[in-house]
């Protein structure tokens, strides 16, 4: 997911089939794809905060967390 300002105020969480309001960005890059500064971002929930950054670590895309708020939204 990438954020915009378009996007409304109350995020929900990108884990598969999650409907809690989402409060923290995983930030991601896939270097196979994406020039080295793009940051993609996944808003996840506080309970699937772990489960976002371990399927991203294991292919070695996981950049960062941080809260939603604090998200590059360009």
């Amino acid at each position: 997911m990438d954020l915009t300002p378009d996007e409304t105020d109350d995020p929900i969480c990108n884990a598969k089939g999650c409907t809690e309001p989402a409060t923290m960005a995983v930030r991601w890059n896939n270097p196979k794809i994406h020039a080295p500064d793009r940051r993609k971002v996944w808003a996840s929930c506080p309970g699937h905060v772990a489960h976002l950054e371990n399927f991203l670590q294991l292919r070695s895309f996981w950049i960062d967390t941080v809260p939603l708020e604090q998200a590059d939204r360009r």
